[in-house]
């Protein structure tokens, strides 16, 4: 399986502004800035965050980003769907029920093998991913480069202090 950089970027974002002081908003820039991230392109996944309600967007030349939800409630699943979509990573065709030696569509009520195993490791996967949080992320962040994120996004035009 293959992710998008999005899910990095947004993911990581995601992590950072769980560091932000309670109702503190980062805007896209901040956030681009932190990272050296394309801002356009950066906008378009904090974009799908906000659909998703894993972000809140406030408007404005003061406006910006932050959590929708306490770090604690935001799985990594919520932020990966966010950027990918939920479709399984799998989509079985039925390539069985084609070809010289095609099962016939009526003995094919249940999955085959192939999609039951592949769509049992999609379930796993994103079962994995639920069970982690940003807060869980961001516990295992050395408090030297989540003291950096905090002064970043309460102070972007100052360079964020050295990590020890």
């Amino acid at each position: 399986m293959k992710l998008s950089q999005g899910v990095e970027w947004a993911l990581h974002c995601a992590v950072t502004l769980a560091e932000a002081d309670a109702g503190d908003l980062a805007s896209r820039r901040t956030l681009a800035g932190y990272y050296d991230l394309p801002e356009a392109y950066l906008a378009k996944h904090l974009k799908s965050l906000v659909r998703a309600g894993v972000l809140v967007a406030s408007p404005g030349p003061r406006g910006g980003f932050r959590l929708a939800r306490a770090p604690e409630q935001i799985t990594v699943l919520d932020v990966v769907e966010a950027i990918e979509g939920a479709t399984p990573s799998f989509v079985c065709t039925e390539i069985r029920q084609r070809g010289v030696c095609a099962v016939p569509r009526e003995r094919c009520a249940e999955p085959c093998p192939v999609a039951r195993i592949m769509l049992d490791a999609d379930r796993a996967w994103r079962d994995s991913l639920r069970a982690v949080t940003l807060a869980d992320i961001s516990d295992r962040i050395s408090e030297s480069a989540r003291a950096r994120a905090r002064a970043w996004l309460a102070d972007p035009s100052t360079p964020p202090p050295p990590l020890s």
